[in-house]
């Protein structure tokens, strides 16, 4: 399992607020999927009002 930083944002309210997660993943698509079930979950949110900005790989 490699770290992936994934940077984005995510609607609160009426303002977008910004995020930055580190997941635990075997590659970047299932980083991606990883982050919209943690935020959605979390904040009880629609995938539609989650922006993915960027997903590397940590060193």
């Amino acid at each position: 399992m490699n770290n992936f930083v994934v940077k984005g944002t995510f609607k609160a309210g009426q303002n977008w607020e910004t995020f930055t997660k580190i997941v635990a993943s075997q590659n970047e698509k299932n980083a991606y999927e990883k982050v919209y079930s943690l935020i959605g979950s979390e904040h009880g949110l629609k995938r539609n009002l989650i922006k993915i900005d960027s997903v590397h790989q940590e060193a």
